[in-house]
């Protein structure tokens, strides 16, 4: 990708400290093995952990696989995002539903027109998870936070395959 202008990617779930942020680093991870000007980011659609990093265990799993989320931390989708972003990447139909409710008032406050971010699950694209959720692992045991890390991983790669054709 040669373009100035990084392309700019917004993942999301509900509270971003566990699915969102796993999300970014591995979606950032493989931008930059394939050098995309690409930039990353992830929010969440409730406003329940602001300026909190992320949860401990979603730290540790994303560190055994090489991920460090350690730096990142929460922060609530605005209407902002569709202005700024050009995709943002829903974690479940719940997040997909949210985010367009918010899409529909960035639209009446700033025109239709003007905003650039098209909406779509993260695993849109993934063979390996066709349109499945990345289930919400918080209330889970370990299992649940593996499950994110291998979705994310799979959807990242596809949705990275689908972007360099389409910004080639």
């Amino acid at each position: 990708m040669s373009s100035r202008t990084p392309y700019k990617v917004l993942c999301v779930c509900l509270g971003n400290i566990c699915r969102s942020p796993t999300a970014e680093v591995v979606f950032r991870h493989y931008c930059d093995a394939q050098q995309l000007n690409i930039w990353v980011d992830s929010a969440g659609t409730s406003n329940y952990h602001p300026g909190k990093a992320p949860d401990a265990r979603s730290q540790q799993h994303a560190l055994q696989r090489g991920y460090d989320l350690s730096a990142l931390r929460a922060r609530q989708l605005t209407t902002r995002d569709f202005l700024d972003f050009d995709l943002i990447l829903a974690m479940d139909q719940e997040n997909l539903q949210n985010i367009q409710h918010l899409k529909h008032h960035a639209a009446e406050e700033y025109g239709a027109e003007l905003l650039r971010a098209k909406v779509a699950l993260m695993s849109e694209h993934d063979p390996q998870y066709p349109r499945h959720e990345v289930p919400d692992p918080y209330y889970g045991e370990a299992d649940g936070f593996e499950r994110v890390l291998d979705q994310c991983e799979s959807s990242a790669q596809a949705w990275i395959n689908i972007l360099k054709t389409e910004l080639a």
